[in-house]
């Protein structure tokens, strides 16, 4: 098992790619595909319980006890990373809309397969994972602040706090729970330890079956919205460019060694557009512009994974 969940790690940015071709096209192909936005909440939840039994309950105590490391952490992520996404937005037209899709999903760090690419990138993946919790707990408390910041009155009336509340219920605390219940069960029976040794086959599976349903439930209603997501590609370029370096600048200033240094460059330039598509849908009027908007930084992101993948084992090598 540990030899096929190898594989799919090493092939997940293609295992990515092909499921959004494939989404794409079934979409534009077959009718009704945009009936799947009601499986994009069901898809996710799978997706974080199988990230979060990845989380050794030693493993999370370890993250607590690296404050150096978290406290560079929060600090890219809920410090620079606002101001960098400030500065960004002003690149961008006056429109509500199209600036609380930029900034939905350029606030929010990624809890799922920036993991993995933080592995592949020789980074400290397992420390990292560890740190999952806290960073999405935190990005669900900070978000609508950050939201009035960035767009005043807008923010009320744009964003309501029932999406956050049933977020953090159903996206954070139903699967964390479910998961720590499935390691003491492994922890206690041998069925327990041979299915939570299955279920760890699933991260990118389940990660991928997201993709496909987002893409084929949101390509359909993209028409009218190409103008938007093009509007936005420069930002989310600028975005992947200088988010790693902030991370990395920040690790450094932290002190912490060079794996460590890596997955804070990768926190810091990952985002999480796919927990975040349903805070957007909930948003009256947000289709198409918000999931447009949305999806175009996941592909972009995308691609930015495979030029960091490459370029990230070298910073720090002497």
């Amino acid at each position: 098992m540990q030899h096929v969940r190898d594989t799919l790690e090493r092939q997940q940015i293609w295992i990515y790619f092909g499921t959004v071709v494939v989404a794409g096209v079934v979409a534009l192909s077959v009718s009704g595909t945009g009936a799947l936005e009601r499986a994009i909440n069901p898809a996710l939840a799978v997706m974080l319980y199988v990230t979060f039994l990845q989380v050794p309950m030693a493993e999370l105590k370890r993250a607590f006890g690296q404050v150096r490391f978290l406290g560079s952490l929060l600090v890219a992520n809920f410090v620079l990373i606002p101001l960098l996404v400030g500065l960004l937005i002003q690149l961008l037209p006056a429109d509500p809309m199209l600036r609380l899709g930029v900034l939905l999903v350029l606030l929010t760090p990624c809890i799922d397969y920036v993991v993995t690419f933080a592995h592949l990138g020789r980074a400290d993946a397992r420390l990292l994972l560890a740190a999952t919790p806290v960073l999405l707990i935190a990005q669900m408390v900070l978000l609508p602040g950050y939201l009035r910041v960035f767009l005043g009155e807008d923010a009320a009336r744009l964003v309501q706090a029932g999406p956050f509340i049933d977020a953090f219920v159903w996206l954070i605390a139903v699967p964390l729970v479910l998961a720590a219940a499935t390691q003491f069960w492994a922890a206690k029976s041998k069925l327990g330890s041979r299915i939570s040794t299955a279920l760890g086959l699933l991260p990118v599976p389940a990660t991928a079956l997201v993709l496909f349903v987002v893409v084929a439930a949101v390509v359909p209603q993209l028409g009218p919205a190409i103008g938007a997501a093009l509007r936005v590609v420069p930002v989310y370029i600028a975005f992947a460019v200088l988010a790693p370096l902030l991370g990395w600048s920040v690790a450094q200033l932290f002190r912490l060694e060079a794996p460590a240094r890596r997955s804070v460059a990768f926190s810091a330039s990952t985002r999480n557009s796919l927990v975040v598509l349903p805070l957007a849908l909930a948003v009256p009027g947000a289709v198409p512009i918000l999931p447009a908007v949305i999806v175009t930084q996941t592909l972009v992101e995308l691609l930015a994974e495979l030029v960091y993948v490459r370029w990230m084992p070298k910073l720090g090598q002497q």
